[in-house]
């Protein structure tokens, strides 16, 4: 595909909060050469709180603009509740390929082997009629169980940032996802971006083990099938983040940094032992693919 900007190509990732970096991840291990816009909508955060109108208006209003200003070759929606509502509207509007992240019930499904899925999401997107048409659709034999975490999404993003969440709060949000009928549940969709950012709390406090899916992994190989096999280049990309209420990237993306030597692996943040530290890079990060947009 070609690039809007001639040479190096521009992917815009936008979610929420800070969730989108789990798909941003996998994304940049295999495409290291593209540039990225990393948009956090953090003033509107969360997003289940906000009616599916004024949401779709502030998504597709807030993807115009950054188009206008950058122009990126593809968007990734990865937020669940933003894809659910809003993905046909930025198609219909914009004439650049669109990525959505939506729940990964058919892939759960086909994999588990007690016919017990659990559908792990924010109350808005388990209570969107795209998510059941997808159980519908792709279900098959499975049971389904929805499961509406109302403080989970939080909970990541707190945690993140430092702050200490109990144990007992995350396996309250988690412990309906658990279902043993007879059969026990062995499969649960992630579906909320920022749910892998506890993953490894998540297999802690599970009651049994259980696949968790990530669908960041499938949202990266499609940015592949749409842009085609990257081109190697003679330095990695960079990457900008912008959040709408206004507080600053460096300082946020180095928080970023830090909790990766706590257990998250995200490709991009190395340890801080590794950091490449220099007056060139804004103070707080550490990291040359990261500096705040202008």
């Amino acid at each position: 595909m070609k690039s809007r900007h001639g040479a190096r190509e521009t992917i815009l990732l936008f979610d929420s909060g800070l969730g989108g970096l789990t798909v941003y991840r996998e994304v940049a291990a295999a495409r290291p050469y593209v540039d990225f816009l990393y948009v956090a909508d953090d003033a509107g955060f969360p997003y289940g709180d906000l009616p599916e109108p004024a949401l779709g208006s502030r998504v597709v209003t807030l993807i115009g603009e950054h188009d206008r200003d950058h122009r990126p070759d593809l968007v990734v929606i990865a937020c669940n509740t933003a894809s659910t509502i809003v993905l046909p509207d930025l198609r219909k509007k914009f004439s650049l390929p669109f990525v959505g992240t939506v729940p990964a019930i058919k892939p759960a499904c086909a994999a588990s082997i007690t016919k017990r899925v659990s559908v792990l999401g924010t109350e808005a997107t388990v209570a969107r009629e795209y998510t059941r048409a997808l159980i519908r659709d792709y279900a098959g034999d499975c049971k389904v169980t929805l499961v509406g975490a109302k403080k989970l999404a939080a909970y990541a993003e707190d945690d993140l940032a430092g702050a200490k969440i109990d144990d007992a709060a995350i396996r309250e949000e988690i412990a309906p996802a658990f279902v043993d009928d007879g059969n026990r549940t062995d499969t649960i969709v992630l579906a909320c971006t920022h749910y892998p950012l506890l993953i490894e709390r998540l297999r802690k406090l599970a009651p049994w083990p259980v696949n968790f899916i990530d669908p960041a992994p499938a949202i990266a190989r499609r940015v592949t099938e749409l842009l085609g096999p990257g081109k190697a280049g003679d330095h990695p990309g960079s990457t900008k983040a912008i959040f709408t209420s206004g507080r600053q990237a460096a300082s946020t993306l180095g928080l970023i940094q830090r909790r990766s030597t706590r257990g998250l692996t995200l490709r991009g943040f190395p340890p801080r032992n590794r950091a490449l530290r220099g007056p060139k890079w804004p103070r707080g990060v550490s990291h040359p693919r990261f500096a705040p947009a202008q």
